[in-house]
């Protein structure tokens, strides 16, 4: 007879298992290298201490093309977290989008002004 210990997630109930909250993943930035505005807002990022999937556009077409489905359009920067989208920014425009979503901004740790 095998025993299961007390701390083993297979020690729950079967339907205990099934609630189990896959971690969110790293916002994405879509980039372009040579973009100011690119620039701009990962410096942004970097001062808040956000750790970002950052992709650069002009490098993979693959990443152009998720863009392009996502946002309807090629430009750049542009911000993924979840369901918060914000396409074709500049810092301030993101901080005022952001400001409109507190549980987003809470859960990347922004400290808006």
């Amino acid at each position: 007879m095998s025993r299961v210990s007390p701390g083993s997630p297979l020690a729950k109930p079967p339907w205990a298992r099934l609630f189990f909250v896959m971690p969110q993943p790293l916002p994405i930035l879509y980039v372009k290298p040579s973009c100011p505005w690119c620039v701009e807002a990962l410096a942004y990022f970097e001062a808040q201490g956000v750790k970002l999937d950052v992709r650069d556009v002009t490098a993979d077409m693959h990443q152009m093309r998720q863009l392009v489905s996502l946002t309807g359009q090629s430009k750049c920067p542009s911000f993924r977290y979840g369901d918060f989208i914000v396409a074709d920014f500049g810092v301030d425009e993101f901080i005022n989008k952001a400001r409109k979503h507190p549980a987003v901004c809470a859960e990347l740790g922004l400290r808006l002004p």
